[in-house]
């Protein structure tokens, strides 16, 4: 015996966003899809740290994490200031703090 789904498709369909909207949300999940930003990431979790910190830590060349800074900078997941000669990088907001955090507990539990 077949079901009746109208008035839940109905709902969804109120709710669903734009097409434009779940694209942009598509390729936010891409960029979490690179281990190497993921650890970029995950070292900026707790404080901010300069290109050539991040470099070390991670045994890449600066030039490769900055392209990797670049790519996230782009899809608001990371900010900078500079002071000096020195560009620090940090987390964007606690949105994307959350995300990791909450990935993360995810995958340990």
């Amino acid at each position: 015996m077949p079901h009746n789904h109208e008035e839940l498709l109905k709902h969804i369909k109120a709710d669903m966003p734009s097409d434009e909207l779940l694209q942009d949300l598509g390729d936010l999940f891409k960029v979490f899809g690179d281990t190497t930003r993921i650890k970029i990431m995950y070292a900026l979790y707790e404080d901010e740290m300069c290109v050539c910190a991040i470099a070390d830590l991670l045994k890449m060349t600066q030039s490769a994490i900055s392209h990797q800074l670049k790519v996230l900078k782009a899809a608001n997941l990371v900010a900078s200031r500079r002071e000096g000669k020195t560009i620090y990088y940090r987390l964007a907001d606690e949105h994307v703090k959350s995300i990791i955090g909450q990935g993360y507990e995810h995958l340990t539990e």
